[in-house]
């Protein structure tokens, strides 16, 4: 009999895509799991056309409505459709991803005996920093009073999500991932005679392309690359930055690789898997010191962590002016990758929980 493993995010795009693809991924040739992903296609970035080629048919995919932000009657039609859906799939684990799918999932499988119930937050809401305070201390009684009535266990992807995660209910860390063996297959000496500084994400407040643009300004000597994009792209006004606009991950993989430095400015994240990315291409971080960064970045190690505009000049200074520093700091980068971040060895790990 096949085990049954329903995965249930309101979003379906970023790092929770990854990591959701991922999981599948890593039992597509297991004849005994099936897979199941009920997902709300209404988030910026999220890629349908990627879809077939990301998911084989051992994974059923399944799109209904789901709504970012707290709306009590889209909210319920959207417990009630899950619920349904949980019924017939009579999955064995039930994997929650993000805040949202969260909290619906939780409620939608109150009535359900039938499973394993697992959350994987991927950044907690309460920590983001586009809202405010009032919203952040909501949401964070939101986590708590579901985790209490509907249980479950929190399995964080982070260290200092593992933090939060253990105040708020039962939990266990199992680090984000990425393939190593296939990254650093793009790992390359840069033969470019300039130095060239940059990052991989959307362009939205999150990643805090403002600051980016700030630090550009600082080094006009320096070529500043944004990898993606986003309707943040006019914050831009400094002439050496540019900006690439959404590439395959192979492309992704060979532009980072001609990095010298890899930025990260962005104000909060769950663990981010551009990070952990550049880290297996040997590049050294320079971040927001921020939840999330800082589960990655070891100060002075492989990288620096930053607390304002004068942090990050001093940070690349010393990396663009001191060659060794930059290589010592971009090896320990793989180290660490190596040591940590291992999907296959985080995935195994996962499986083993699934299965207990």
């Amino acid at each position: 009999m096949k085990t049954r493993v329903l995965h249930i995010s309101e979003t379906f795009a970023g790092g929770v895509y990854l990591y959701i693809k991922d999981i599948c991924k890593y039992t597509e040739e297991n004849e005994n799991v099936q897979n199941f992903v009920i997902y709300s296609g209404k988030r910026k970035g999220t890629d349908f056309e990627k879809f077939p080629k990301d998911f084989s048919q051992n994974t059923k995919l399944i799109q209904i409505d789901m709504e970012r932000e707290i709306s009590p009657i889209k909210d319920l039609r959207s417990v009630v459709r899950i619920s349904k859906l949980i019924k017939e799939i009579a999955p064995n684990v039930i994997h929650l991803h993000s805040s949202k799918g969260g909290v619906l999932g939780r409620i939608a499988s109150r009535n359900y005996s039938g499973a394993k119930l697992f959350y994987t937050p991927n950044g907690y809401s309460f920590v983001r920093k586009d809202i405010s305070i009032f919203k952040r201390l909501m949401f964070k009684l939101i986590e708590s009073t579901v985790n209490k009535i509907f249980g479950g266990i929190t399995i964080a992807c982070g260290d200092t999500e593992y933090e939060y995660a253990k105040n708020i209910g039962k939990a266990i860390l199992i680090r984000n991932g990425v393939n190593l063996a296939e990254i650093s297959k793009y790992c390359e000496e840069s033969k470019s005679s300039k130095i060239i500084i940059g990052t991989v994400g959307r362009l939205s407040h999150q990643k805090n392309p403002i600051l980016f643009n700030r630090i550009a300004n600082k080094f006009k000597e320096v070529d500043f690359v944004w990898v993606g994009d986003g309707k943040l792209k006019n914050v831009f006004d400094s002439e050496n930055i540019s900006v690439t606009g959404w590439l395959t991950r192979n492309e992704v993989h060979q532009e980072v690789n001609k990095f010298d430095v890899y930025l990260q400015t962005s104000l909060w994240e769950g663990l981010p898997f551009s990070i952990i990315e550049a880290m297996a291409l040997k590049k050294p971080i320079v971040a927001n010191n921020v939840i999330g960064n800082k589960d990655a970045v070891f100060n002075e190690k492989n990288g620096y962590l930053c607390e304002s505009l004068h942090d990050f000049e001093n940070a690349i200074r010393k990396l663009i002016t001191d060659t060794s520093i930059k290589k010592e700091m971009g090896n320990q980068s793989f180290k660490i990758a190596q040591e940590l971040f291992d999907r296959n060895r985080s995935l195994k790990e996962l499986f083993e929980v699934y299965s207990k």
